[in-house]
């Protein structure tokens, strides 16, 4: 593929959105640290640097040898970018008087220059910096400038090496795709062809070569993910995919029977494991998140490892992970963006398993799952599905889990879910879930005295789960929902809804 993109990361929050905003133009792009540049440039037509919270002028500042890409390859620095490629080519950095942050416009823009075709004087953007550019290189062009910020825009001379200070990728800047479009398109000549359609074609044709007519063992959790990597697996090896639903006790209400059934009803080889009693058993008294997680995620490849040696000559094990799970696992490997939480199908797997691992998703974000399975015409049921967590109810039960919490949650999961879809919210939220909290209050029923549970009600708006808010849900709705989980589950006696948005919180509360 010679019109991929390469995004290098600084360790910016706005990192992944740069990569939503260059795939939203059809162009394939990656995410790679700094400090890990590929070896191999060949296959790259344009390369951005992204954002970071360290100062250029920091010793510990990220530095990498662009050598072989400035003035050879099409460049964009974002914000820490453009400061890095001024600072570093004779140009002057330094701290701001104040810190430059939120809604500005742009102005003196260069309207002969392609990098701003089509862009309008006035038009808003968003800046995030508390260094500024004092001082431009000498081979530089000053391109635009904003009220408080002169060197918004400039270019270095005879090379398509562009420098912003502002943020394109974010929402806030309103012509932000325009921008990356004139640079990638106009100007580095990127032809827009990643689609749904060229993805499936491509990925059954790789998985053909790579696979050929070995066996895969693929693990089914009833998402979106897992189900749209079965069915590309199926399209390119067909009966040589063994699928796997296992059920880990975790589950939401009735899941694992219903689920089973509806993908025998599409065709798919997929075999139902109960191992809900090695999982909870595994997972007693253990209250850490991380732990919990680690706990399940070695369960789930033990439970795969005995089903393999069911399934005669087994040689690969294929995950549904997507593009959001390796970059919040990445930084574990070398990455320097902060770890937000560990994901149980990203990693190595252990010596034991004997299995080669294939994730035909992994450079997708939920959103391009959900348009590369309607391609292939996936039922609106599973592609609808809300995002469910790899642990499942593990992470939704705050503290140690016991067969009575994961009971107790599965009724009061399945009030609120089941009650989104009846009064017809289920398609306006991204996912929705409650939370078990390891506190109990004191209430009231009847003449008595209670001291129960309390649960959180969840419900977020999303594109891709990177950023999310919450959803602004009926009080009418609330109030019924709170009154059925209060009077049908035993031993919860008080409901609360959850009004955080991500950041600086995350979707799941574990």
């Amino acid at each position: 593929m010679q019109n991929n993109v390469l995004i290098l990361d600084f360790g910016s929050q706005y990192t992944q959105l740069i990569a939503r905003r260059v795939r939203e133009l059809n162009i394939f792009c990656e995410i790679k640290p700094y400090n890990n540049l590929p070896t191999d440039l060949s296959e790259y037509k344009a390369v951005i640097l992204s954002g970071s919270p360290f100062s250029v002028r920091a010793e510990d500042a990220p530095h990498p040898d662009l050598s072989e890409i400035k003035g050879k390859k099409p460049l964009l620095g974002v914000c820490y970018g453009a400061q890095y490629l001024a600072h570093f080519n004779g140009g002057e950095v330094a701290a701001s008087n104040t810190r430059e942050y939120g809604r500005a416009r742009l102005t003196a823009i260069a309207n002969d220059e392609p990098f701003f075709y089509e862009i309008t004087d006035g038009s808003q953007v968003w800046m995030s910096h508390a260094d500024t550019i004092k001082r431009l290189p000498e081979n530089t062009v000053h391109l635009a400038s904003t009220s408080d910020v002169e060197h918004a825009a400039f270019k270095f001379k005879g090379e398509d090496t562009f420098c912003i200070q502002f943020h394109p990728e974010v929402y806030h800047t309103t012509q932000g795709k325009q921008i990356l479009e004139n640079f990638l398109v106009h100007i580095a000549g990127v032809e827009q062809s990643w689609t749904p359609q060229a993805f499936v074609e491509n990925t059954v044709t790789d998985l053909k070569n790579k696979i050929g007519k070995d066996k895969v063992i693929l693990g089914l959790s009833g998402g979106v993910d897992s189900t749209v990597a079965a069915v590309l697996l199926h399209k390119a090896i067909g009966e040589h995919l063994h699928c796997i639903f296992v059920n880990n006790g975790l589950l939401r209400k009735n899941e694992f029977t219903d689920v089973l059934e509806q993908y025998k009803g599409m065709g798919l080889n997929v075999k139902g494991v109960d191992a809900s009693a090695r999982f909870l058993d595994a997972l007693e008294g253990e209250s850490d998140p991380e732990k919990k997680r680690k706990i399940i995620g070695r369960v789930f490849i033990e439970v795969f490892d005995d089903e393999a040696h069911l399934v005669e000559d087994a040689k690969w094990l294929a995950q549904g992970t997507i593009y959001p799970d390796v970059i919040e696992s990445v930084s574990a490997t070398g990455g320097p963006s902060a770890t937000i939480k560990s994901h149980h199908n990203v990693g190595g797997l252990p010596d034991f398993m004997k299995l080669k691992v294939v994730e035909p998703l992994k450079m997708l974000f939920k959103d391009e799952v959900r348009r590369v399975g309607a391609s292939m015409d996936v039922g609106d049921e599973r592609l609808g599905r809300h995002p469910f967590p790899g642990p499942g109810l593990a992470i939704r039960i705050l503290g140690d889990i016991t067969r009575e919490k994961v009971a107790i949650l599965q009724e009061v999961d399945a009030i609120f879910i089941n009650g989104l879809r009846e009064w017809g919210l289920y398609d306006d939220v991204w996912q929705a879930g409650a939370m078990l909290l390891p506190v109990n209050s004191v209430g009231v029923m009847g003449d008595e005295r209670t001291y129960e549970k309390c649960v959180a009600l969840r419900a977020v708006e999303s594109t891709d789960g990177m950023t999310a808010d919450w959803v602004n849900l009926p009080y009418e709705f609330l109030q019924k929902t709170s009154n059925d989980i209060i009077n049908k589950v035993p031993g919860v006696n008080r409901v609360v809804y959850d009004i955080s948005s991500k950041p600086p919180a995350t979707i799941e509360w574990e």
